[in-house]
């Protein structure tokens, strides 16, 4: 199976790109109770944040901005900073047509980010970071020390593995699901040797245990090739970070920054290596493993 470079939108996104869905999971999310007619508009911004595959929602509910992220892997502790970087691109759209340079005062919607995290690290129910945490510290700087931070950005990151926020998982039957099917997947993958085997039948449990039954009917052709980019992509990262040559990654950050790409300026390695990519993936889609995989790019290193 050829991975395209510019990936599809993950299970998560193609979910709760449904309104009715998302304003659910936004009041579990909140712990409030919203009229189910009320708006729900959806304006994510394709590959900003993440280059492979699109798994953040930008979206307007009730006079809010919302952005809500399913993170697989561990907690990044820059993802405040990325949101902030993501969330100025959503504020360049909404004002586009708009003058910021009157003296008319433009307003802009109260903003909220949220991660669901769905990994398989130990990570506490919830968990709250702060821009502020990566600031220098004033007085390292020889300056006096603030009171509160000047700008701040948090983000509430929920956990959403089997038997976590269960409060959570009560008010959003669809989210309670896909916790249910995450689960299924992984406990899948970790048996069986065969990968799309492995993803044929998680779909195949889900659907005689009547978890998302209805969403799995509709794109269950669409979801094993979803979660088998997803999963060879990850596997392609591991040897990305593992085996890359030194020139390889210093060509992958100069190609990020040149690509004006954000996820350059942090991991460059990923968002510039175009050719090991290529050769990774098609190792990957030839049936070798991570490790044969590691040996062969050692080989080629040292001949």
């Amino acid at each position: 199976m050829k991975i395209n470079r510019r990936f599809k939108d993950s299970v998560f996104t193609t979910l709760f790109s449904n309104p009715d869905l998302l304003r659910d999971l936004y009041c579990a999310l909140e712990g409030v109770t919203l009229a189910p007619n009320v708006p729900v508009s959806i304006n994510t911004l394709k590959n900003v944040l993440y280059l492979d595959i699109y798994n953040d929602i930008s979206f307007e509910i009730a006079g809010k901005m919302v952005v809500l992220i399913e993170h697989q892997s561990t907690i990044n502790p820059n993802m405040a900073l990325r949101l902030l970087l993501y969330v100025s691109d959503v504020l360049k759209t909404m004002v586009k047509d708009k003058s910021i340079y009157t003296s008319r005062q433009v307003s802009i919607p109260w903003p909220e980010f949220f991660v669901i995290y769905d990994g398989t690290d130990k990570f506490p129910d919830q968990k709250i970071l702060h821009l502020s945490d990566l600031y220098e510290k004033p007085q390292d700087l020889g300056l006096p020390e603030k009171a509160y931070p000047l700008m701040e950005l948090e983000v509430k990151v929920i956990n959403i593995n089997s038997g976590r926020n269960k409060e959570i998982m009560s008010r959003c039957k669809a989210l309670s699901e896909y916790s249910a099917f995450i689960g299924i997947e992984q406990a899948n993958v970790r048996k069986m040797k065969n990968l799309k085997k492995a993803l044929r039948k998680t779909i195949q449990d889900c659907h005689e245990n009547g978890i998302l039954k209805e969403f799995l009917r509709i794109h269950g052709r669409r979801i094993v090739s979803m979660l088998y980019e997803k999963w060879n992509l990850n596997d392609a990262k591991k040897v990305w970070r593992e085996e890359a040559r030194e020139d390889g990654y210093e060509e992958g950050l100069e190609a990020g920054r040149e690509a004006g790409l954000k996820e350059g300026r942090e991991e460059g390695l990923e968002v510039g290596l175009e050719k090991g990519r290529e050769e990774v993936i098609n190792l990957l889609d030839q049936g070798l493993s991570v490790e044969e995989i590691k040996q062969r790019l050692t080989r080629t290193t040292t001949s």
